[in-house]
């Protein structure tokens, strides 16, 4: 990364400060004449018929800009129109300097941006020019001796945002936020010995080994060196210190040893910031304390340096937004959350896009469609509940789909709801049989992101809909944000030849519970007989792993699952994943929301935020007498034992079935 790129941002932060103090201390009409000139310019470069403002989910009108080499035109006059990606770029903003210097990052973007995605590169600075033959000079650099080609898809303006002369300046500004990797993140120096505040552009240290967070108050700085010999005192204070020597960790968890209030690590001259990250086994010690980056800026440390008192406060200025998609059908889409400074969640983003075409795709096939909920709010103890009547020949099919979507209140992700909980759809077709308000699906909503759209297949449950009219209920944590639930089964046939088979009853077999040293003990072998003309008998479980103890069990450890028939056959599930630190990203190709809020990158225990939960299902015919009596009998281990929490124990959600299909 130039030093150029590195080194100008406290002086513009400076300057920006200074400009914002001075259009306040006119008066108000003034200011408000000041602020219509610009409205009233940025309104003469946009076309009249276009609408004044924009949410996710609106089309994106046709637009040209001029690049470093040629035009980029939304929609694309020739070949397939995949997804497209707008990026904004500051040399203000700390998170971008980190993304765009780290040879990782670009790696990313280089080699896992799916072949239909475009990208184009712009800068909301008035050095557009420089940023854009700066940003394509970084990814060349890495790409030498790639054999992959990705420039024909990746576009750089030189033109600044403010410029375009179309409606993407509005997304960009319209869309600002000021969350977490969001914004100008900015450290704050004051000192008696200066007559303005010095601001800086900071990154935090990753948060989920961090657990400290930065008060709205002004602390007083310390030198405190490298940081790298225990010892040091740095008690109540914010430690300055230099990178190099040791790692982050190290730096961290001495000052955090020492009683530091926080700690700012500071770039040597020329070097970027970058993301401060623990490595390994480091990663299990969590420190209360927060930490961030910043460039090594001269008047701080000369004053401490003297022995002058020198204050820091931290401080997000909001900004444009820097992040906006547009689909394969034309419509704006917000990209979600970007955890660390990695390309990764723009192609993560991209894949999904895909992964949501192919699903319209797959709508579009041949079905007999039911609706059961459309756009309804699902909150509280009763969650959402309908009663369906059904065509009186659905069980004359053999593939049941659930096509489940969740949305948000509002149009932006802002109005979603916080954390991931389960969401179970029940059905219930004889309120006098033993198989009344059976689940039928489940999901995981994503957390706090309004996009997500599924379809799975549970056509072993189709014996569930065993009368003409069925009640259906989905619901999750009744404390939980409302949700917008949407959902359809779609009928069909899998094939038109003799061996299509056709589930016709269904057993229900065993639940889960608290997982605990009890755990295996409520479970007793169940017998069975096989019902004549069956011609497959089928396993068929949905289970997943919540809450944690002192293991992570059962979200974030490795559970196996058995299904012991006949005292002979094991049939067995493991989580593998559970717990490993990009578990869930491989799931996005298969509808897992990307960029949520949270730790939705890691693996769970049969389950990723915003993903249905896929059925497991084993053919067990082989394995059972058909004309005799057979058992099975269930049990879940943690490392190949009975769980045995201390404290705190999870649990496992559980419902599994026999299927026999003639």
């Amino acid at each position: 990364c130039s030093t150029v790129h590195n080194t100008m941002c406290p002086l513009v932060g400076t300057l920006l400060l200074i400009l914002s103090g001075l259009l306040n201390a006119f008066p108000p009409g003034v200011r408000a004449s000041w602020r219509a000139a610009q409205g009233v310019n940025l309104r003469a470069k946009l076309p009249s018929d276009e609408p004044t403002a924009f949410e996710p989910g609106d089309a994106a009108p046709a637009f040209r800009v001029k690049l470093l080499d040629g035009d980029f035109a939304f929609p694309p006059q020739t070949g397939p129109g995949g997804p497209v990606v707008v990026h904004a770029f500051t040399n203000k903003s700390a998170f971008l300097e980190a993304l765009w210097c780290s040879d990782q990052s670009l790696a990313d973007l280089l080699e896992t941006l799916p072949d239909t995605a475009r990208v184009l590169f712009l800068s909301l600075d008035d050095s557009a020019p420089a940023d854009a033959a700066w940003m394509r000079g970084q990814l060349h650099r890495v790409a030498s001796g790639s054999g992959k080609e990705v420039f024909s898809r990746l576009h750089f303006s030189p033109v600044p945002v403010h410029a375009l002369g179309n409606w993407v300046p509005r997304v960009l500004y319209s869309w600002g936020c000021t969350g977490h990797n969001c914004g100008l993140a900015q450290a704050v120096f004051t000192s008696p010995a200066w007559d303005i505040p010095l601001v800086a552009k900071r990154l935090n240290a990753r948060y989920d080994w961090l657990y400290g967070h930065w008060e709205q108050k002004p602390y007083r700085l310390t030198d405190a060196g490298d940081g790298c010999r225990p010892g040091a005192s740095a008690e109540g204070r914010v430690a300055w210190i230099s990178e190099g020597g040791c790692s982050f960790f190290t730096k961290v968890k001495n000052m955090a040893d020492s009683k530091a209030a926080g700690v700012l690590v500071y770039a040597l001259l020329g070097n970027p910031v970058q993301d401060m990250n623990c490595v390994g086994e480091e990663c299990y010690t969590a420190l209360n304390i927060p930490a961030a980056m910043v460039h090594l800026e001269a008047s701080v440390h000369n004053a401490l340096l003297a022995g002058l008192p020198v204050n820091v406060s931290f401080q997000t200025t909001p900004s444009p937004n820097v992040f906006f998609a547009i689909d394969q059908q034309g419509a704006l889409s917000e990209m979600g959350w970007f955890l660390y400074p990695s390309f990764k969640f723009v192609t993560w983003q991209a894949e999904w896009l895909n992964f949501r075409e192919g699903l319209q795709e797959r709508l579009r096939s041949p079905a007999l469609v039911v609706p059961v909920f459309e756009r309804v709010k699902m909150q509280g103890e009763n969650g959402s509940w309908a009663a369906v009547a059904l065509p009186s020949d659905v069980l004359d099919y053999n593939v049941m789909e659930l096509d489940a979507s969740l949305s948000c209140p509002g149009p932006r992700d802002e109005t979603c709801a916080h954390w991931d909980h389960t969401v179970q759809l029940f059905v219930c077709c004889d309120h006098f049989g033993p198989y009344c308000n059976m689940e039928l699906g489940r999901w995981i909503t994503a957390f706090r992101r309004g996009i997500g759209r599924w379809v799975t297949d549970v056509s072993p449950l189709l014996p569930l809909l065993n009368n003409e009219r069925c009640a259906f209920t989905m619901k999750t944590a009744p404390w939980a944000m409302p949700w917008t639930v949407s959902l359809n089964l779609r009928f069909s046939h899998s094939s038109r030849n003799s061996d299509e088979l056709y589930p016709f009853k269904v057993t229900t077999l065993f639940g889960g519970g608290v997982f605990d040293k009890d755990y295996n003990k409520r479970f007793k072998a169940i017998n069975f007989s096989v019902p004549v003309s069956t011609k497959q008998v089928e396993l068929y479980a949905v289970i997943t792993g919540h809450g944690s103890d002192e293991n992570g069990c059962g979200e974030f450890c490795v559970t196996s699952h058995h299904f012991l028939v006949n005292k002979k056959f094991n049939n067995t599930r493991i989580f593998d994943s559970a717990g490993t630190a990009f578990g869930c990203t491989l799931h996005v190709g298969e509808g897992a929301v990307p960029n949520e809020h949270g730790t939705w990158l890691y693996g769970r225990g049969g389950w990723c935020d915003g993903l249905q939960v896929n059925p497991w299902r084993t053919d067990i015919t082989s394995q059972v007498d058909m004309r005799g009596s057979n058992t099975v009998l269930y049990f879940g281990l943690y490392d190949g034992r009975d769980p045995n929490p201390s404290s705190n124990p999870g649990y496992i959600i559980m419902y599994s079935y026999l299927v026999f299909y003639k």
